[in-house]
């Protein structure tokens, strides 16, 4: 008997584990996928280690700091700060026609390019920073608000509104066209508020990190594990049935599998969810250089982009929509070694992100799949080179993953990159020992998602025996 069953191998659910296993719970994590991480895992080819979701880790905060979410969840899971070896942006850049704001880790570059570039809205700004520090973000009514309505009822300038929703959205909203006012504090705090790191070996240090750590406290981690369903009476569920038959019991279950796919797992296809699954996902366009980008004159971390004043974020009604979309070099960060002394990657690499419609790649046989992923990757860096330099002849290599990619990673409905819509902030379920933790408890990213499964397993697995 497991003192509680996890579901998913991602950041919530290595995370909880540590947590529990910290405090000598006999803990299980099960993955349906032969290797760890979920959406932020990674995968080899042509003898190069590509990241399938890491642009940046949010929430950074320098060495030291004692306040914020990267210094909670380092205590509460008992690592060192050279753990997660995080280096800081370059600076960043929010890009609409005629007008581009310039981002740097804090607000202090934000608030001058506003004063710069729409000096009537200072004030107002202001305003919306006393508004996002008074939000509680354990309320579920407020959490729910329309964010364009809020923001707009406080910044006047229509094309700020969308300058400032862009990126949000970008990072962490599952909701089309517009976005939970929750989210956006929770989104506006990570991104403008603290800013954006990477580590030096992308997201293998922090997964190889969690994972030790884990199976050190005696933790148990299988994968190739897939649950097929989880065993309930009308009140608690007993343990787990997996893929192959075998059965597992559990005082609780903890599922980062998503909301809606939980409930399935538990023969509930009723959600009191209004909203229905998430929608939206992503196709992410990656070449390999022989240059780095700043040679080429590209010395941007991470561009959101969007070609006109309406930042529309909505699922394609084609398979893609390159009206908007990030660029993201991971060579445009501030690495150094122990000594102090800069690194480089040892190639130039360019990502490049937009929105696509999961059934129209899911559905394609695999001889079109492989074709429209050539043509979506030559259209995809074609418009984003409209942002940035021209880097075509440079590049040496490509990949391209799409949402049936990450339908295969996450097993999240529709490749739904951030979950279903609804969020459920407490975590409960209609079971009394079945909890959810990461994207559709509210918490997204690398940092958002260790904290869920931190958060979820502090308030009720470690509350009884």
């Amino acid at each position: 008997m497991y003192d509680t069953i996890i579901i998913g191998a991602g950041m919530s659910g290595l995370a909880a584990g540590i947590r529990l296993a910290h405090f000598d719970r006999r803990v299980c994590i099960l993955e349906r996928h032969t290797t760890i991480g979920g959406l932020n895992s990674f995968y080899r080819l042509n003898g190069r280690d590509y990241d399938v979701g890491l642009h940046a880790v949010t929430n950074y905060m320098p060495k030291g700091t004692r306040r914020g979410p990267l210094a909670k969840l380092l205590r509460q899971l008992r690592f060192r700060w050279e753990d997660f070896s995080l280096a800081p942006q370059i600076g960043s850049t929010i890009a609409f026609p005629g007008v581009q704001l310039q981002l740097g880790n804090g607000l202090e570059l934000l608030e001058s390019e506003i004063d710069k570039h729409f000096p009537s809205q200072k004030d107002n700004f202001q305003q919306l920073l006393t508004q996002i520090a008074d939000y509680d973000e354990l309320e579920q009514q407020p959490f729910e608000a329309s964010a364009r309505q809020v923001v707009s009822s406080t910044i006047s300038d229509p094309l700020l509104v969308e300058m400032l929703l862009c990126p949000l959205m970008w990072y962490g909203n599952a909701r089309e066209s517009d976005m939970d006012f929750g989210q956006f504090c929770i989104m506006f705090r990570s991104i403008f508020m603290e800013g954006f790191s990477r580590p030096f070996a992308g997201v293998r240090l922090i997964l190889k990190n969690l994972v030790r750590r884990f199976r050190e406290l005696g933790g148990e981690l299988k994968l190739s594990r897939g649950v097929d369903r989880i065993v309930h009476d009308k009140k608690h569920v007993n343990g787990v049935v997996l893929d192959n038959g075998e059965q597992l019991p559990g005082k609780h279950i903890l599922s980062s599998a998503g909301w809606f796919e939980t409930l399935r797992m538990c023969g509930d296809v009723v959600s009191s969810s209004t909203r229905g699954p998430g929608k939206l996902s992503f196709t992410e366009s990656i070449a390999i250089l022989d240059k780095q980008p700043r040679q080429l004159g590209h010395d941007r971390t991470i561009v959101f982009f969007n070609d006109s004043d309406k930042f529309r974020w909505e699922q394609p009604k084609t398979m893609c929509d390159l009206r908007t979309g990030v660029i993201c070099s991971p060579n445009n960060y501030w690495y150094e070694d122990v000594s102090g002394k800069q690194q480089q990657l040892s190639e130039g690499v360019i990502r490049i992100t937009a929105l696509a419609n999961f059934d129209a790649w899911q559905n394609l046989p695999e001889e079109q799949y492989r074709l429209e992923k050539l043509r979506w990757h030559e259209r995809t860096v074609t418009s984003a080179v409209r942002f940035m330099p021209d880097f075509r002849r440079h590049i040496i290599d490509t990949d391209m993953f799409t949402p049936k990619t990450i339908h295969r990673f996450t097993w999240h409905d529709n490749g739904a990159v951030y979950g279903a819509p609804n969020k459920h902030l407490d975590g409960t379920t209609p079971w009394k020992n079945l909890y959810v933790c990461g994207t559709d408890q509210g918490y997204v990213g690398i940092i958002g998602s260790i904290l869920s499964g931190i958060s979820i397993a502090n308030r009720y697995c470690l509350q009884t025996t």
